[in-house]
């Protein structure tokens, strides 16, 4: 659910899943449909796997009530206002005993971010909210998931954010932010094991996202009422 460029669904379909990537914005759909046909066409994922892409409103998901296996929903919920709404969703469409991956924004790395520019939170369709990460386990725990667990990701991305919020957002063309997103990238190209043994403990501290995992019971509540939220 909010697939953007469909870095994760490009991921579980190389895995081999059956992948619906969705999303709100046609053109982010449009290429990732592009790519799940290059990957085809490459032979890059197993035979059985399939992909395709579902354009819609995270608050009236246009899927039938236990449809899915296991759902990712990534840097998807700050955007959204009704988020409990969404969360209802989520609920509906996943089978009994299925899995939910939630990431958001971690709390304190968001905070600087907000400190820092205006401009990075008050943009059309940007953040609306900071987690904490006990109000968003809160939050789907009432709507009926039970709560597994949780880790920090993306220690090294903070400071880059931070930069680029310090010398303006849609100023990718400075030279200090310039230079740490080439970092990031060689970082994420060649995975050297000094960049992986820093990030492993900037993740606790100052991790960019905090991942966490639901399970939707085997038999679940009703799902909280869209005007409930």
């Amino acid at each position: 659910m909010g697939c953007g460029a469909g870095r994760h669904a490009f991921e579980l379909y190389r895995r081999g899943a059956n992948v619906v990537a969705f999303d709100m914005d046609q053109q982010e759909l449009d290429g990732v449909e592009r790519m799940f046909g290059a990957m085809r066409l490459e032979g890059e994922v197993p035979a059985d796997a399939t992909a395709r892409t579902v354009r819609g409103d995270a608050l009236e998901l246009p899927f039938e009530d236990d449809t899915f296996d296991k759902i990712i929903a990534s840097e998807v919920l700050e955007h959204i206002p009704d988020d409990m709404r969404a969360m209802a969703e989520l609920l509906r469409v996943l089978k009994p005993g299925g899995q939910l991956s939630v990431t958001v924004p971690s709390w304190l790395p968001e905070r600087i971010c907000w400190a820092l520019s205006e401009a990075y939170h008050t943009a059309p369709g940007g953040h609306v909210r900071i987690y904490t990460l006990a109000e968003l386990q809160a939050k789907l725990k009432f709507t009926g998931f039970r709560v597994d667990g949780h880790h920090h990701a993306h220690g090294l991305h903070a400071p880059y954010w931070w930069i680029k919020c310090a010398v303006g957002v849609d100023n990718a063309s400075h030279p200090l932010a310039k230079a740490y997103h080439e970092v990031l990238v060689w970082d994420i190209m060649k995975r050297p094991l000094a960049t992986r043994l820093a990030e492993k403990a900037l993740n606790p501290l100052i991790g960019k996202s905090v991942v966490t995992y639901f399970t939707k019971p085997a038999t679940s509540r009703k799902q909280v009422p869209a005007d409930a939220a």
